[in-house]
Formats: structure tokens, sequence, C-alpha cells
């Protein structure tokens, strides 16, 4: 589907970028290999197709620059004239820096670092309870090593996946990365969010996470309980 919209970021260093369109999109993803003829910018009205890539949102291909003629037509600002003696109106905020500022970041853990240390210590005791009576199915040294494994394959997962989606590559499954996190690997796919700021401000996918957290304490809980 063809349509108009503005670059509202671009990251040079890495080469991609999210447009705005007039209809309220936002965040629609461009690489700058699918961006054709001179530098991408922000501000710039551009013409585009967007696809939908499984489950990751929309995507910008085949990104050009319109010339002003061509773009949208974009209301007149109103200029309303001061008051006598009264100071100006602060300017409207341009759309893009709207946009950005509007972004939704969604429920959480990664913007509420106070819920995540309290669920990280709650694991942590889980964790210690379990292992004092003794009732993990494997040796504790395999257990405690199988976690270090799973959160360092979760964080490089995540890592992998925006990495991937900045080079317009193949991505890791978010139903992968639940899994890791559901698994035991949340701590580290938590610091992975925050880190590489990735996945941190799509709210289903943080509703889900939250409930990956929710599960894997829960099973830990039923283990001890059922210890006890």
């Amino acid at each position: 589907m063809t349509r108009q919209g503005q670059i509202v970021r671009w990251d040079a260093a890495r080469g991609f970028g999210f447009i705005a369109t007039p209809e309220g999109a936002r965040n629609i993803f461009f690489h700058v290999r699918d961006f054709r003829g001179g530098e991408p910018a922000e501000g710039m009205s551009v013409r585009f197709e967007q696809i939908e890539v499984g489950g990751k949102g929309p995507r910008a291909m085949a990104v050009q620059a319109l010339s002003r003629a061509d773009a949208a037509p974009t209301p007149p600002p109103s200029r309303t004239s001061p008051a006598r003696g009264g100071a100006r109106r602060a300017p409207t905020p341009r759309p893009s820096e709207r946009a950005v500022r509007e972004a939704p970041r969604g429920l959480s853990l990664d913007g509420q670092p106070a819920l995540f240390s309290i669920a990280l210590l709650v694991w942590l005791g889980l964790l210690l309870a379990i292992s004092l009576r003794r009732l993990w199915p494997l040796d504790l040294p395999v257990v405690a090593g199988g976690l270090l494994l799973l959160n360092i394959a979760t964080f490089f997962s995540y890592a992998f996946d925006k990495s991937a989606a900045e080079q317009g590559r193949w991505r890791t499954s978010e139903k992968t990365l639940h899994a890791l996190a559901a698994a035991g690997g949340w701590p580290a796919a938590w610091l992975a969010q925050r880190a590489l700021r990735h996945k941190s401000r799509k709210q289903p996918f943080l509703t889900i996470y939250v409930l990956t957290v929710l599960l894997n304490l829960g099973a830990l809980g039923l283990l001890l309980w059922r210890g006890l």
C-alpha cells in the first residue's frame, strides 16, 4: 500500500528511522537501504510502500523523498495576534516532535524498576528456598549453570533480534523471546530491554513479558509448596 508521511526519527549511525503519517500512524520502521535518493533526514516528507512483517509491526519499503509540491497538504499554522502588552503564545510542537514524545510506553517492569527489584528478590528467594530444601530435580550446580546459560542466551537473543531489525534480516520470533523469559531468562530480558532499548515501548509485547515473569514465579512457588 502506497502512503505518504514524514520522517520523525533518523539514526544515521545505525542506518534506520521511523515515519509518521498524517492519518496518525507512528513508528513505521524503515532501513537506509530501502531509501531511494539522497540522505534521509528528520522532518523530510516521503512516499513509501507499507508492508506488515508478521508480528513485528509495519515497515516502509521503497522510501523516497517528496518535493514540496508532491507532499500531502498540511493546515497552515494559526496566526493569532498577541494581546497588547501580553506575551506571545508558545509555538505548537511540530507533528514529528509530538509523535516522538507521545510514543506509548505500555505496561512493563522496564518502566517500573521498583517492581522489577521486588520480582527479582522474590525470584532469588524462591531459588534459595528450593535449593535449601533440595527440591530441584537435578543437582544444584547443574540448575545454577543452566539458569546462567539461559539468561546469557536470552540477552543475546534480544541483541540478535535488534541487529536483525536494523539490517532487515530474519528476526527472532517474539514467541521465542517470551519462552526464554518464562523458562527463567526474564531478568536478562529486562536488562536487554533497558540496555539495548529493544522491545521496551511495545505495549502488547511488554504485557505478555510481565505475564511470563508471573508464570515463572508461580511455577517456582508451586514447586516449593509441593515440597513443604
